[in-house]
């Protein structure tokens, strides 16, 4: 008996065959309702069936990038919302604990910042709340942190672990220091 290849609520119809009877070419009845012809000859023999039913119960091209493009105008609008939230807390966390402006392109000045502020709120999270240092420590690491200004180390360092700091902050060449007075 010979398998069937569609059935008759399917939204996915076979085409064209090649020799051995496995079809290449599918027509594709998408979510979205509209129907679209999808040659699948690129894929092994054994999975076309199988994407052109993933397909089915996607939307065309069409409507996917119209609903994207619309979500992408959203989607950039949250983000810079959520940037000059973030920019902010970093400003009044460095005027809190007196650490220095970074220094670099301006184009990355406010990711350093914004990456320093979470960086070293980590660390002090793990290393002080939930570890074992107490605040004599910690303040001879926030000294550290002040000595290191190059923007773009810090934001090197964004998918760092807070208890990596220290290492991290001992690790750092002179390129990522001032050659200013450090002493304020």
């Amino acid at each position: 008996m010979k398998p069937q290849t569609s059935s008759p609520t399917s939204n996915v119809t076979p085409i064209k065959r090649n020799s051995p009877g496995v079809p290449t070419s599918f027509e594709i009845v998408h979510s979205c309702g509209h129907t679209n012809t999808h040659d699948l000859s690129s894929g092994s023999a054994d999975q076309r069936a199988g994407y052109a039913r993933w397909l089915a119960a996607r939307q065309c091209t069409d409507c996917w990038r119209a609903d994207h493009q619309a979500d992408a105008a959203s989607t950039a609008e949250w983000l810079a919302a959520k940037r000059a939230e973030e920019q902010t807390a970093a400003a009044d966390w460095a005027t809190q604990f007196d650490m220095p402006p970074l220094e670099g392109p301006e184009k990355i000045q406010g990711w350093g910042e914004r990456t320093r502020h979470q960086l070293v709120t980590r660390a002090y999270t793990a290393l002080v709340t939930e570890g074992t240092w107490d605040e004599a420590d910690w303040a001879q690491l926030e000294e550290q942190v002040r000595l290191l200004t190059r923007a773009g180390w810090w934001v090197d360092q964004r998918e760092a672990e807070g208890t990596d700091l220290p290492e991290l902050l001992e690790a750092a060449d002179d390129r990522d220091r001032p050659t200013e007075n450090p002493f304020r």
